[in-house]
């Protein structure tokens, strides 16, 4: 069995990981919050500061292009991208959300490179900042998990 027991993701280890992390400007209070939580859960989880790269981005529609830079230097063993899209009046919440995911999706199988998407997609302002702390711990539990499973497999 190559995965950790059912259920359980206990006794992560990110010491050696080489993490990049893309995070997207727009509503920007909320993905520095998601940062701040992934970054701080990778320091706890043995992940060292200077093997952690992050660019920036303008909005979700722009992270996966920069996963996809990051993903081709083939120095990382996991990416995150990080970015909050709310829903607003208009059909282009769905065009950002839909199309942000089939991009980070595409870039992770392409690359056979784990990728957490942390693009939240929230009704209203108050749905984001619920979720910007759990979230990004879980974006740093997810990648140290599935660098560490793809490296036992």
């Amino acid at each position: 069995m190559f995965g950790a027991e059912k259920g359980k993701a206990e006794g992560l280890q990110g010491k050696g990981l080489r993490i990049g992390i893309v995070q997207a400007r727009f509503n920007e209070s909320i993905t520095d919050a998601l940062s701040q939580a992934c970054r701080g859960e990778l320091a706890r989880l043995g992940v060292e500061a200077e093997d952690i790269d992050q660019v920036f981005v303008p909005g979700a529609l722009e992270i996966p292009l920069a996963l996809q830079a990051l993903a081709g230097k083939r120095r990382y063993h996991a990416l995150v991208a990080l970015g909050c899209v709310i829903r607003g009046e208009t059909y282009h919440f769905e065009l950002v959300a839909n199309e942000s995911a089939a991009g980070v999706t595409r870039v992770s199988l392409d690359h056979k490179l784990p990728v957490a998407n942390v693009i939240l997609t929230t009704e209203n302002l108050a749905q984001a900042i619920a979720r910007q702390t759990e979230k990004g711990v879980d974006a740093a539990r997810v990648v140290v998990e599935m660098a560490n499973l793809l490296a036992r497999m």
